[in-house]
C-alpha cells in the first residue's frame, strides 16, 4: 500500500524519507511542490496529487506535510488517517510534533515507523502498544543507550497485541469505573462575513428537523484577478450546541457507591473537526 513516507518543512526542505518496499526517489515529491506552489494556504494543498507512476496523499500537521507515496489505488481517507495517526504518535512520544523534535528522535522515529507499518500495510497504531514495542525516550535512557549501545526496542511481545481490545493493557483495574458522555450538534441564522479574514460566521439559531437549513452563495473574482485553474475549497469548522443529530438519547442514568445525592444530566453537543469541500 504505502511505498514511502516523505516529511517536508514550509520552506520545502525535505528533512526525512522512510521507504518500506521500495526506494522511491525524491524526485517524485517535485509534483507535490507545484501543488504546493500553487496553493494559496499550505491547507489548501490538495490531498491527493496523481502523478504518471504514483498518488502522493498527503496531511499537513504542526507546519510539517507528511506526503506518502502509494502505487496502486487504495482508500485516500485510509492513508489519511494513517498519518494523522503517525503524527499523533510522535506528539505522545516526543511532547511536540516538530521539525527539531523529530531530528533529536530520528532514531525512535525510525522505530516507530517500521513497527508502525509492515511491507506497506498498518500494523501496529496503538499507543499502549508502541510503548511497550519502542520505550519513550527519556534523559536517563538515553544515557544509559549512548554508554551501553542498546536500543528503545522492547524484548517482550507487548500484552495487547493479540488482545480483543488492542487499546487496552492488559491486567489494567480501576478502584472505580466513570463514564462520560458528550453529544455535541449547531445549525439556520444569521450569517456574518469578513472580508478581511475572508471568514463567514453563520449562527443558525434553533434546529427545526422538519425545515433543514441551507445556505447557498456564489464566487465572484476581484476586477482584473487571474481566473483560478481549479475550483476553489471551503475550510468548514462545525459545531452544534445542545443537539445530537445522529438522533442517539441517553435513556436512564444510574450513579452507584455513593453516598450523596448527585446530580445527573446529559449534554449534548455536536462538533466536528475541520474539513474541506470542493465546489
Amino acid at each position: 500500500m504505502i511505498h514511502s513516507l516523505f516529511l517536508i518543512n514550509n520552506a520545502g526542505d525535505l528533512f526525512l524519507e522512510k521507504h518500506w518496499k521500495s526506494v522511491i526517489s525524491r524526485s517524485v515529491c517535485d509534483y507535490f511542490f507545484e501543488a504546493r506552489e500553487k496553493a494559496v494556504e499550505p491547507d489548501n494543498v490538495p490531498p491527493v496529487i496523481r502523478t504518471p507512476h504514483h498518488y502522493l496523499i498527503n496531511i499537513y500537521r504542526e507546519k510539517i506535510f507528511f506526503v506518502s507515496v502509494i502505487q496502486t489505488e487504495v482508500p485516500p481517507l485510509f492513508v489519511i488517517e494513517f498519518l494523522h495517526r503517525v503524527a499523533e504518535t510522535f506528539q505522545d512520544y516526543f511532547g511536540e510534533c516538530s521539525e527539531s523534535t523529530i531530528k533529536d528522535n530520528v532514531v525512535i522515529v525510525y522505530e516507530l515507523l517500521e513497527e508502525m507499518l509492515d511491507n506497506g500495510f498498518p500494523l501496529a497504531t496503538e499507543s499502549n502498544i508502541l510503548k511497550e514495542l519502542i520505550r519513550p525516550p527519556t534523559i536517563l535512557r538515553s544515557m544509559v543507550n549512548t554508554i551501553t549501545g542498546s536500543s528503545n526496542v522492547g524484548e517482550t511481545l507487548p500484552t495487547g497485541q493479540l488482545s480483543t481490545i488492542p487499546w487496552r493493557r492488559a491486567g489494567v483495574k480501576y478502584t472505580n469505573n466513570e463514564a462520560y458522555f458528550d453529544v455535541v450538534e449547531e445549525i439556520d441564522g444569521t450569517y456574518n462575513y469578513d472580508p478581511v479574514t475572508k471568514i463567514l460566521v453563520w449562527d443558525i439559531g434553533k434546529l427545526n428537523p422538519q425545515k433543514l437549513p441551507n445556505l447557498k452563495g456564489s464566487l465572484s473574482l476581484q476586477s482584473g484577478a487571474p481566473k483560478p485553474e481549479e475550483n476553489p475549497s471551503l475550510n468548514i469548522d462545525l459545531k452544534i450546541q445542545q443537539l445530537a443529530i445522529s438522533g442517539l438519547k441517553v435513556n436512564r442514568l444510574d450513579m452507584y457507591g455513593e453516598k450523596y445525592k448527585p446530580f445527573k444530566g446529559v449534554k449534548y453537543v455536536t462538533k466536528a473537526g475541520k474539513f474541506q469541500v470542493r465546489t
